[in-house]
């Protein structure tokens, strides 16, 4: 049995409708991944992560309508947060930071303004002061996928949310704690999802 072309395998995880379906990338993301002869499993990674952060800004506008969010910003951030593994292929399978700030640097090269390329560098840096809640929900979308809970995080975006609303942070984090289970109730069926497709081409 013979394997199929790179081309077909990144479409698919590109184009194919998921269980549960999951939504497109932005066409200028899914565009760039082309161009750029993605791995098939980063493909299918960024559109897993993006499909969460659209759940979680959906989630973020109904719940704290206050709260000033760039949604596209998030969405966008979540599409391209991992892109640098394309230039570093062994941190899909292994640990590795160099791919964060290769990709905010791939990201300004093709054209991408800093306030988008920076979810690149930032989405594992919740822990600086000057992070956003923009920064915090990429970087909460890239854990909950596989239902992954990381307290200061959720902690730090807590408080961001009883900025906005003036609720209590028990509240928030009671509001926060319901839908992050909801979400990680489907992580078995992304991470087969994201299984489904090769590392390399």
């Amino acid at each position: 049995m013979t394997t199929p072309p790179p081309a077909p395998l990144l479409s698919r995880a590109l184009d194919a409708p998921g269980e549960p379906p999951l939504r497109p990338l932005p066409p200028v993301v899914a565009e760039l991944l082309r161009s750029l002869e993605a791995p098939p499993r980063l493909a299918a990674h960024l559109r897993l992560v993006h499909d969460v952060a659209v759940e979680l800004t959906a989630w973020v506008r109904d719940h704290a309508p206050r709260a000033a969010v760039d949604r596209d910003a998030v969405h966008f951030g979540a599409a391209t947060h991992d892109v640098g593994k394309v230039l570093y292929p062994g941190e899909l399978t292994g640990p590795g930071s160099a791919h964060e700030p290769a990709g905010r640097d791939l990201l300004l090269r093709h054209g991408f303004p800093p306030a988008l390329a920076r979810f690149a560098a930032t989405h594992a840096s919740w822990g600086d002061p000057a992070v956003t809640i923009e920064d915090l929900l990429v970087s909460l979308a890239d854990k909950v996928w596989k239902d992954r809970r990381v307290p200061d995080l959720e902690d730090r975006l807590v408080r961001e949310l009883a900025d906005a609303t003036g609720r209590e942070p028990w509240q928030e984090y009671l509001a926060l704690d319901e839908v992050l289970t909801c979400l990680g109730a489907e992580a078995g069926r992304r991470l087969a999802f994201q299984a489904a497709f090769p590392v390399g081409g």
